[in-house]
């Protein structure tokens, strides 16, 4: 009604000062992945807890005041609250592996300033009653979180506070996917609004074409960390851009851009306002790059420099994680429409429009080349990774057109395998069964690895009795689930009762569940439906399969193979025995990562960046039944899990998908099937622990987000950090020297030429001697201390290439008796190995404060 004016209120539960501890347990998400915790929560009451999403915050306001009152007078319950927050109190009170192996001053520089991490992405799946994540990458981004807090690292995350977050799935009677985007109460989820001194929500402001559009700031504590999160969904905004936070990876390329520019230019705004202004910014995935820019103008605003001297500290300051390992996975936008957005913000930062538009161009001069903000956060980073190793090879090929001179294994994106918050997914039976046996307790000593090597020790018959329970656990939920799901459909009464029948607790388990994109391959295990209808339905060895996973709403290709296993599911012969799950979120991963026996995973390689479900799936006990692509290329080792195939790569993907299907098919047949079934006298499957075993002691120790957050502070987050440090200190004097050095650089380039390469003329060459090199270099108005003249060699290749290429420096003996000639450099090769061996004589920029020598972009071969 017009001119109605509503006033809102805010109504908090009351709880008794005795259980007042409650509170502040529910509101840090500390509990999540603490088991004791998560108990606490369920006895208050399980059927409730259950009904809101596993949420404290929503429990805790369904309470009845009768309910309060028998827990205040409830002396076992009182003493689980005790127990619970002293333990909460111990952490966030504990000294941590940051504090102890690194401290505040990180990086070799003296005066450094305390170092502060901003880690930005999208989405952030902490938990699924906080529901805005979609799946893998938030879902990592959640568990970045949770390990920094255990490690003590210094890091705060950013992200958007989305009204509906990513859709919940429901299948229609066909089986096809149908999309809900219910609201998320923000009252009922553990959110903190950040206030001003009088009181009144902190606001911050991104520029838009002709208007500001105005943010609030909310904050979710998860342990040490607190993650803080943008919300455009208020009444200063008109009603178009308070849809800006409205859905998770909603709408089309205008409401992108503006999304990322309030979690790039915004984020970085709020932690201004907040006064926790980062010294490095770590960027997952490229949607906030537009946070550099507002780093580089708030440099040029605060010490009057130019843009160029503020990007080369900013830009020092910045890492980036690229997870997509095809061009079409990358935000890519048209140059009108950047520009269009960025008209208010453009002219702050003093550089003309073909400057600004070339940093998120591979070839900036080519003014047709849409806006990449891939390319952006690379060019905006003092280093950049993909998330394996396999996926970092892919990654240098795909972005080798910012350095078109570069040899692919030069190309500075290097690689940082992913791993998975251990506690966050580990079952309870399990967590006791390591703190029982392995002697370890993971959350006083995150960052001690080893422990995982006393798996051999846990005796055959508890690892196989705590498993099987968990499987049990995963049957009764999934029929449980399944009944719901035909409720829902519309389904007749028998047939919502059949459902009691699906499964059996004791039959070999495999689960697939991920995101349903095409090249992960969904219904690749039915290509021969009639063998796998045979290895199903075994009398003696009977096999089941749990499906679950999402299709993005405009993924027809996903949606169909959805369809396809709910079909073929319905089958008389396979309908005890094959599961579809709806609505896949982390409390569905959590059942089948903790009951499965097998986990499958057949994407098309190297189309898997990384992967992480499979790293759950072996902290549980479970085993991996894998492509080798993402993380299992570097995790399998014959022992402890399948490979499918041998790392093939294919251009007829028919054929590819037949090879394949019939290696997972044999696998099951002669392997995995046999093995699991094979029991000594004591009904124990023997071989099957074994391999379990030698799966937890080798990849838990690995493919953890523990050792991942370690490996980032060790080499990216602390080398920014000094870098940074030293670049920005005395009002950013370094950074504008090398500023200006990059410049001299620039102009001087062009008249760089390698003039003449003499080699010894012996032919072949011994192993144990050197090849002795010299080369005549023209600097033209450079001088030496400016390049390094290098030896590029190694074994060449059939097609005439070096792939693993060695460098060695060339020297001179001071300047040419004539100003202007060349330059004389000499260097040898050793002469380690025999074979077909090659080099080639190249000039690359050099100097004390660049990132690495090929970040300019420039290099001469002779």
């Amino acid at each position: 009604m017009a001119g109605r004016s509503i006033r809102t209120y805010t109504v908090l539960p009351h709880l008794p000062e005795r259980v007042q501890a409650l509170q502040k347990l529910a509101y840090n998400c500390w509990w999540c992945w603490n088991p004791e915790a998560i108990s606490l929560f369920r006895r208050i009451d399980a059927d409730l807890f259950e009904t809101a999403d596993h949420s404290p915050v929503k429990l805790l306001t369904a309470l009845e005041p009768n309910r309060l009152d028998r827990l205040v007078r409830d002396d076992g319950f009182l003493a689980h609250l005790d127990r619970v927050e002293e333990a909460f109190d111990n952490y966030m009170a504990a000294t941590t592996w940051f504090h102890e192996t690194l401290g505040e001053g990180v990086g070799p520089g003296a005066g450094v300033a305390a170092v502060r991490i901003a880690y930005f992405s999208a989405e952030f799946g902490i938990h699924e009653s906080i529901p805005v994540y979609s799946g893998g990458l938030g879902v990592l981004a959640g568990d970045h979180l949770k390990a920094a807090s255990d490690l003590g690292v210094p890091l705060v995350g950013v992200g958007l506070m989305y009204r509906e977050g990513y859709f919940r799935q429901y299948l229609n009677a066909d089986g096809w996917q149908q999309e809900r985007y219910p609201e998320n109460d923000f009252f009922n989820l553990p959110l903190i609004p950040e206030m001003r001194a009088d009181g009144k929500p902190l606001l911050i402001k991104v520029p838009f074409p002709g208007r500001e559009v105005q943010a609030r700031i909310w904050r979710i504590q998860v342990g040490r960390v607190p993650l803080y999160l943008l919300d455009t969904n208020i009444p200063q905004n008109t009603s178009d851009d308070r849809q800006i936070t409205s859905r998770l990876y909603g709408g089309d390329n205008d409401m992108r851009v503006r999304q990322e520019m309030i979690l790039g230019i915004g984020g970085v705004r709020a932690l201004r306002e907040l006064g926790k202004m980062p010294t490095v910014c770590h960027m997952n995935e490229g949607h906030s790059a537009f946070c550099g820019l507002e780093r580089i103008r708030i440099f040029m605003d605060e010490m009057t420099v130019d843009f160029a001297t503020a990007r080369e500290a900013v830009t020092a300051g910045t890492v980036f994680t690229t997870h997509t390992p095809v061009p079409a996975g990358n935000d890519i936008f048209a140059p009108q429409l950047v520009e269009n957005y960025f008209a208010a913000f453009l002219p702050q930062l003093k550089i003309d429009k073909n400057e600004f538009l070339g940093l998120g161009r591979q070839n900036p001069r080519d003014l047709n080349e849409p806006f990449c903000m891939t390319v952006l956060a690379i060019r905006l980073s003092n280093s950049s990774n993909g998330v394996s190793k396999l996926h970092g090879t892919v990654s240098r090929k795909m972005w080798k057109n910012i350095w078109p001179d570069l040899p692919d294994a030069e190309i500075p994106i290097t690689s940082i395998t992913n791993g998975v918050h251990t506690r966050s997914w580990l079952s309870a039976d399990m967590l006791q069964l390591y703190d029982r046996y392995l002697g370890m307790q993971l959350e006083d000593r995150p960052a001690d690895h080893s422990v995982w090597a006393r798996a051999e020790q846990i005796p055959d018959a508890e690892l196989w009795r705590t498993h099987e329970r968990r499987r049990e656990r995963l049957v009764v939920f999934a029929r449980a689930r399944l009944k719901v799901q035909l409720k829902n459909r519309g389904a007749p009464p028998v047939e919502v009762a059949r459902a009691d029948e699906v499964l059996d607790p004791e039959a070999l388990t495999i689960g697939f569940a991920r995101r349903f994109a095409t090249y992960k391959r969904g219904t690749l295990i039915f290509r021969n439906l009639d063998r796998l209808i045979n290895i199903i339905n075994n009398k003696d060895r009977p096999v089941q399969i749990v499906f679950a996973g999402k299709a993005h709403p405009r993924d027809q290709g996903g949606k169909e193979l959805i369809a396809e296993i709910v079909h073929t599911a319905r089958r008389p012969e396979l309908r005890r025995r094959i599961v579809f799950l709806e609505d896949y979120d982390m409390n569905v991963c959590r059942y089948l990562v903790q009951g499965v026996d097998v986990w499958l995973n057949n994407p098309r390689r190297p189309l898997e960046a990384s992967g992480t479900s499979g790293m759950k799936v072996s902290a549980n006990g479970g085993l991996n039944l894998s492509i080798l692509d993402g993380w299992w290329v570097e995790g399998y080792d014959q022992g402890n899990g399948w490979a499918i195939g041998a790392g093939e790569e294919y251009t007829d993907l028919a054929y590819q998908d037949d090879v394949e299907s019939r290696a997972i098919y044999e696998l099951l047949e002669q392997e995995i099937v046999p093995l699991f079934y094979n029991r000594s006298r004591d009904g124990l499957p023997r071989g099957w622990v074994k391999m379990m075993k030698r799966s937890i002691g080798t990849l838990c120790p690995v493919f953890n987000t523990n050792r991942m957050v370690q490996e980032y502070m060790e080499r990216c987050y602390a080398p920014a950090h000094w870098r940074f440090g030293s670049l920005a200190a005395d009002r950013l004097k370094k950074a504008g020297m090398l500023a200006q050095w990059r410049r001299n650089l620039t102009r001087g380039w062009p008249q760089v030429r390698v003039e003449s390469v003499e080699g010894g003329s012996a032919d072949p060459i011994q192993v144990g001697s050197s090849l002795p090199i010299k080369a005549r270099v023209n600097l033209g108005g450079l001088s030496a201390d400016d390049i390094e003249v290098q030896l590029f060699h190694g074994l060449v290749d059939s097609f005439g290439e070096i792939p693993s290429p060695r460098t060695t420096p060339m020297n001179h003996n001071g300047p040419p008796a004539k100003s202007g000639d060349p330059w004389t450099f000499a260097g040898s090769i050793p002469c380690r190995s025999s074979g077909q061996h090659g080099y080639a004589v190249r000039v690359v920029p050099r100097h004390p404060d660049l990132a690495n020598s090929f970040e300019p972009g420039l290099l001469c071969w002779g």
